[in-house]
C-alpha cells in the first residue's frame, strides 16, 4: 500500500517527470536520498510503469487522430490480431473491447487521405479483420496517459 509521500511524489512525477529529484524532495519535506529510494522502489514494484517524453505531433505532421473500431471474423480476442495491430506504428492504442466490435484503436496520421491508406494497406490486410468503422477527431480538449491520483 502507498502512503501519503508516494502518492505526492507520484502526483508531481505525472506532472512532470523531468523534475529534479531536489526539487521533489523539497515538496513532500524529505531528504532528497529518502525520496530517490522510494522511487528506485516504486519502479522495481511495478508501480511506476517507465517515463516517455511527449511529442508535439503538429511538429511530426501528425495532427488527425482516428478511433477505429475493428470487427473481427472469430468470436474471442485473438492476441495475434492485438499484436498485429499493434505492430503498426501509427496505432497508439489497441483495446479488446465488449460489445459489436472486438478491437477499438487509436490512430494518429497526417490526414484523412494517410488514414485511408493505413486502413486500406496495413489494418484490412490483417487475416482475422472482416470489418472496420473509422471516427476522426475534429478537434481534442483533453488527451492524458495521466492517472488520478488521490490521497
Amino acid at each position: 500500500m502507498l502512503d501519503d509521500i508516494s502518492l505526492n511524489i507520484l502526483k508531481i512525477l505525472q506532472e512532470k517527470a523531468r523534475v529534479p529529484n531536489i526539487d521533489v524532495a523539497r515538496q513532500v519535506a524529505m531528504a532528497p536520498s529518502a525520496v530517490l529510494e522510494r522511487i528506485r522502489k516504486m519502479e522495481r514494484q511495478g508501480i511506476i510503469d517507465g517515463y516517455e517524453v511527449r511529442l508535439n505531433p503538429a511538429r511530426f505532421n501528425r495532427r488527425q487522430i482516428a478511433f477505429i473500431e475493428i470487427r473481427s471474423r472469430s468470436v474471442g480476442d485473438r492476441p495475434e490480431t492485438g499484436e498485429a495491430l499493434a505492430a503498426i506504428p501509427e496505432v497508439q492504442e489497441v483495446h479488446y473491447v465488449a460489445g459489436d466490435d472486438c478491437y477499438l484503436v487509436k490512430v494518429r496520421v497526417a490526414d484523412t487521405t494517410e488514414l485511408a491508406a493505413l486502413i486500406r494497406e496495413k489494418i484490412a490486410v490483417i487475416a482475422e479483420v472482416a470489418s472496420t468503422r473509422t471516427t476522426t477527431v475534429l478537434h481534442t480538449y483533453k488527451e492524458t496517459a495521466r492517472i488520478p491520483i488521490r490521497a
